[in-house]
């Protein structure tokens, strides 16, 4: 068999059809999008819709599609790499008592030949559904999230192999930025990533 190449996908408009035996079925593309992805207070889709609002901050096209298998979430037409990592107090599921804040900042291989888990992303953007009312909770509203940016070097310094971190433990790090402050913080921590990968390569050049 011949190797298979990714697969090129083109955007959907949601109007694209089912069809069964050459006929239409009734049902559309869109129909499956309100059906599957509704809910985005649910973590999977919460946590697209998490990379989707970065993208919007730094002024990506809904055409550059999602690429599910990347090593990164998103990469900016500057050549930005941003991993994007979300969470809630309130679920889907009925819950006794607010969940805990904390994200995922697992370290991972890139490729099959790529043994040493790593960061890849330049910098990683920690999104947090902070609001705790369900009957007014609404992830459409950037005013119910804050956001934390970190060059990756920060949390490599933090802890190499961790695999979570707490929220009191990002604040920390990292100060609380609102939606409209996003773009620049993503630029800053852009800025100083690279400097510690130059300093590190002079370091190394000695």
């Amino acid at each position: 068999m011949n190797e298979l190449k990714p697969i090129k996908v083109k955007p959907k408009t949601g109007n694209e059809c089912i069809t069964a035996n050459g006929f239409e079925t009734g049902y559309k593309l869109i129909d499956f999008w309100k059906w599957s992805i509704s809910d985005i207070v649910e973590n999977a889709t919460r946590e697209r819709f998490a990379e989707f609002i970065v993208g919007t901050a730094v002024g990506i096209s809904p055409d550059q599609l999602r690429v599910e298998w990347d090593a990164w979430d998103i990469t900016t037409d500057s050549g930005i790499k941003i991993e994007v990592k979300s969470s809630a107090y309130i679920q889907s599921w009925g819950q006794r008592k607010f969940s805990k804040i904390s994200f995922s900042i697992k370290p991972t291989t890139n490729s099959d030949s790529d043994t040493t888990p790593k960061r890849h992303a330049d910098l990683y953007v920690f999104c947090h559904l902070k609001h705790t009312d369900q009957e007014t909770m609404n992830p459409l509203e950037m005013d119910q999230w804050d956001f934390y940016v970190l060059p990756t070097c920060k949390l490599d310094y933090f802890s190499k192999n961790q695999l979570t971190i707490s929220l009191n433990s990002l604040r920390e790090l990292a100060s609380q930025v609102n939606y409209n402050r996003l773009k620049d913080e993503i630029s800053d921590a852009y800025n100083e990533q690279k400097c510690h990968e130059e300093e590190v390569n002079g370091n190394l050049s000695l």
